[in-house]
């Protein structure tokens, strides 16, 4: 059975992605392991000329959605009995994102939710689990079942519930 030191989890704030966080919760307690939680804010093209001006709320609105999403989830792993925790976040494409975090900080296992908020992404070229599982060289798990998690007394919230 493999040994796993440092667990990363990618978050979005959809309900798949909770069930991975609690997943990943539940395998850092049992391996008393670092989580790692990851949220990656993508990069939007924009679909007509904007100024510079409001390039820079748009960016300050996803900088403070990151923040705050971030803050919640180590407020929630910590409430559960963690106390290895390190939030991270960027800019960027999720699945390549992830992986490259991954790979910097020497994660042993990536926990992600088997589809997240971005479905036009999942649409034309494939969903990040999928992504991250097949290029990943640690090692993965596509989290999907919430009832297991909810039976086993963590306790999963739609974003409104936050």
């Amino acid at each position: 059975m493999p040994y796993y030191e440092k667990i990363l989890v990618g978050v979005d704030g959809s309900e798949s992605s909770e069930v991975a966080f609690y997943r990943a919760i539940e395998i850092t307690k049992e391996y008393h392991a670092q989580l790692l939680i990851v949220h990656i804010s993508e990069e939007k093209i924009p679909t007509a000329p904007l100024d510079a001006g409001a390039v820079s709320i748009e960016m300050n609105r996803d900088k403070s959605f990151s923040e705050s999403l971030l803050e919640n989830y180590d407020e929630m792993a910590r409430k559960h009995g963690l106390k290895n925790v390190k939030t991270l976040s960027n800019y960027g494409t999720p699945k390549t994102e992830i992986l490259s975090f991954a790979s910097m900080h020497e994660a042993d296992l990536i926990v992600c939710g088997a589809t997240g908020l971005n479905a036009m992404e999942r649409i034309f070229i494939g969903s990040v689990s999928q992504y991250i599982t097949r290029h990943a060289t640690c090692d993965v798990l596509i989290a999907r079942n919430s009832q297991k998690i909810e039976s086993s007394g963590l306790s999963i919230k739609s974003s409104s519930e936050r």
